[in-house]
């Protein structure tokens, strides 16, 4: 298979403008954290529209699989072994999970590189709770996975997806939810590493399994049981299967033991992964630099 795309491996370190440290510390507690958290939010969003080229690139992957392997398999998966849709269909909410879940991801290789360049002690004492640096960029990464990941939208009419306005926000609800999941796992990996090269090999390790194991690609009915078990322990499984069921309907649910997932459950479980991770990026945190 190709090698996945990282993107921004070479985040351009943008200079947000931030109160004075005596500035801060003559506001309350509340809305110095507030504001602290606006402007990590605010940096990663800055650094987006700075670099629009890394919108096409986030998108090109994703792309590929819809338009190519899409078309390829179409044929040979058929409807029933697509979970009782068009396979091209079945596979664009797998798409925009894909261009979120590989966004999110990597979008934590910017505190790697903060390291590096000394940006990231500069935060650190500042007199903030690093809870709300953690919260800061779990949001902004996460508002920049879902923005990538709505680009796409566009597509859905050409292989035979429409949304109802209802059907259009609820997707966005489960976007947003996975990427920040996803966005706060990824500070996980990089409170701990010191180089960008370890993180994007830890992140290419990770992502692959979790991408093909989430039914972003395939249908995970008629599973062995082994590999049905992993799928089910996959936290980006959850999010996948929310996605799917909002944008088809008629597509068949995921089954725990038989018994079909209500979308609560989805929401729940992705939900509550997220705050773990968010909880263990904040404990890391407190041990960084």
């Amino acid at each position: 298979m190709a090698k996945t795309f990282i993107p921004d491996s070479n985040p351009d370190p943008v200079a947000v403008p931030t109160p004075s440290l005596s500035t801060m510390h003559h506001e309350g507690p509340l809305l110095r954290n507030f504001r602290a958290m606006l402007m990590v939010w605010r940096r990663d969003i800055i650094r987006l529209f700075r670099m629009p080229t890394r919108i096409i690139t986030g998108i090109a992957q994703p792309i590929l699989f819809l338009f190519v392997l899409g078309a390829g398999l179409e044929s040979a998966v058929g409807a029933n072994g697509a979970a009782g849709v068009d396979y091209q269909q079945y596979l664009f909410p797998g798409i925009l999970a894909m261009s979120v879940l590989t966004s999110a991801l990597f979008s934590a290789i910017a505190i790697v590189w903060d390291r590096e360049f000394g940006f990231l002690r500069e935060m650190l004492v500042a007199p903030v709770r690093r809870s709300t640096l953690v919260l800061g960029k779990a949001l902004g990464g996460g508002s920049v996975s879902v923005i990538q990941g709505l680009v796409l939208v566009v597509l859905a009419p050409i292989v035979g997806v429409s949304f109802t306005v209802a059907s259009f926000f609820e997707m966005l609800f489960f976007l947003l939810l996975l990427a920040f999941s996803l966005t706060a796992f990824g500070i996980v990996v990089a409170s701990r590493m010191q180089r960008m090269e370890s993180f994007q090999m830890v992140m290419a390790l990770v992502l692959q399994p979790m991408l093909f194991l989430s039914g972003a690609i395939f249908p995970l009915n008629a599973l062995p049981k082994w590999l049905a078990v992993i799928t089910r322990l996959n936290p980006a499984t959850y999010g996948v299967d929310a996605i799917r069921r909002v944008i088809l309907p008629q597509a068949a649910p995921l089954e725990i033991f038989g018994s079909v997932v209500p979308l609560w459950f989805d929401a729940l479980v992705t939900l509550g992964f997220g705050v773990a991770m968010l909880a263990l990026a904040v404990k890391l945190f407190g041990k960084t630099e």
